[in-house]
């Protein structure tokens, strides 16, 4: 049985993975796998010998030894887990997402545009670099690199250029996010967790994140095409509305203020992001002017909702909210936690440690080993840049028992949020890049993924030398 879903799971990331190629939105093979995995644990309960308790993070040895319908009892338990915590994730980004079209609606964006005066190359590599940097770790790397490439497309009218750009910024908003608890969804889901905190995160990912982002930047900055200035552009902000800097400001305060809800709460992230959420849409509706009709009693009252619905800043926001994505994350997590609660992943995880050699010891300078740990941390951020990051994620939560804000999360938090940069298809913000600025595979692959590495790299060495430090 424990093969059949193995089997499942390669097949539906190999559709998932050929989504271009078989035509087949990614969110179908997802759910598909989902769903047939959970129904064969179900039909084969009784044949497998042990269970992953995910609650307790332990393997039960002796689940073999109970009858069917403790199994039954202690399956339905453990889906019932894991959909309460991919629910958080998915509930939680809802609400980043909806913030941040709420802003996008009321123009919010063109602020930074504002800001942008240089029409020197190179300095606006730079600009951009750290806008990317930083921006991601707010409102998240998708969403940086949709607003700022938004942004270049009205500053930058060389294609060839603009590319080079794009380019950058993939790779700088993939190293804002990791460093960030809201910046990326792996570092998101790792936060949701319980594995890393907001303060570990930044003390031990920052430099290494910047360090990700500035040495690429140097040296693209030393390229013969970005000698020189840009050409003026056109200014077509006439129609900004008066509110934009103010919900600008508003929503990416709200979204700041999530964290700070969490740590003095204790209550889980989502939370405060729907109280964010509440705050900004009340804003919203008041500066757009709108009337808000919760039921409509008769015909009037409908046609005033109808056509409520098609201003309201709230309602667009979420009309334009990409579901698919959202659906996608739901099956991916739970197919994952198939493998987890069979405890496939632990199984793996224990054979890594016993079979692959320590490739380093300890020096005077406790300088810790480069072990079994850290290469699998290394090859995820590989393999990140080929498949999906959350699904590696996803995996190792149930390959490893480490304790929260234990340095193996925070490079799981990098390496999967950095190394998605080495390929244009291996992160979200690299594949709406690639779709709003046409960035060729191959093009990409020559002019940036040897930067993207060598940034991934020297990161890489400096949190293994900074965490020696903390």
């Amino acid at each position: 049985m424990e093969t059949i879903i193995i089997l499942v799971f390669i097949l539906g990331y190999l559709a998932i993975t050929l989504e271009h190629n078989l035509k087949i939105d990614k969110l179908i093979p997802a759910l598909v796998m989902m769903a047939i995995c959970w129904a064969v644990i179900a039909l084969g309960i009784d044949a497998f010998p042990h269970w992953f308790n995910s609650a307790e993070h332990h393997l039960m040895e002796t689940f073999g030894a109970l009858n069917h319908e403790s199994k039954m009892e202690l399956v339905e338990e453990t889906l019932l887990h894991h959909l309460g915590k991919t629910a958080e994730i998915l509930v939680f980004l809802l609400g980043a997402m909806t913030i941040v079209e709420i802003i996008d609606y009321f123009d919010g964006f063109s602020t930074i545009k504002r800001f942008v005066k240089t029409k020197s190359k190179k300095r606006l590599l730079w600009v951009f670099g750290f806008l990317a940097f930083f921006l991601s770790a707010v409102i998240d790397n998708l969403t940086a690199t949709i607003v700022l490439i938004s942004i270049l497309q009205k500053l930058v009218f060389d294609r060839k250029l603009l590319l080079y750009y794009a380019g950058l910024i993939v790779i700088a908003a993939n190293a804002g996010g990791a460093w960030s608890p809201i910046g990326d969804v792996t570092t998101t889901m790792l936060w949701i967790a319980k594995k890393v905190s907001t303060d570990h995160l930044f003390v031990y990912l920052f430099i290494p994140s910047l360090i990700t982002m500035v040495v690429p930047a140097f040296i693209m900055s030393r390229l013969p095409i970005f000698k020189g200035e840009l050409e003026p552009a056109t200014d077509d902000d006439t129609n900004e509305s008066k509110y934009s800097s103010l919900m600008l400001f508003l929503g990416l305060g709200a979204i700041i203020f999530v964290p700070i809800f969490k740590v003095v709460t204790h209550l889980p992230p989502y939370v405060g992001m729907m109280l964010s959420l509440g705050v900004v849409a009340i804003f919203a509706e008041i500066y757009s002017n709108s009337h808000f009709s919760i039921t409509a009693i008769d015909r009037q009252e409908k046609e005033d909702s109808e056509a409520h619905a098609h201003h309201s800043p709230v309602h667009h926001s979420l009309s334009r909210i990409e579901m698919p994505s959202i659906l996608f994350f739901l099956g991916i997590l739970m197919s994952v936690a198939a493998l987890e609660s069979l405890g496939i992943l632990f199984e793996f995880a224990s054979s890594l440690q016993e079979t692959m050699p320590q490739l380093g010891t300890e020096t005077h300078y406790a300088y810790e080993a480069v072990g079994v740990s850290d290469l699998v941390v290394l090859l995820l951020g590989v393999g990140s840049a080929v498949i999906d990051n959350v699904p590696l994620v996803a995996a190792s939560l149930g390959m490893f028992s480490e304790p929260m804000d234990n340095e193996l999360w925070h490079f799981v938090a990098y390496s999967a949020g950095t190394g998605g940069s080495m390929l244009i298809i291996g992160s979200a913000a690299g594949v709406v890049a690639m779709g709003m600025v046409k960035i060729d595979f191959f093009w990409y692959l020559k002019k940036i993924s040897w930067l993207a590495l060598i940034g991934f790299l020297v990161g890489s060495a400096t949190f293994m030398f900074t965490r020696t430090i903390f």
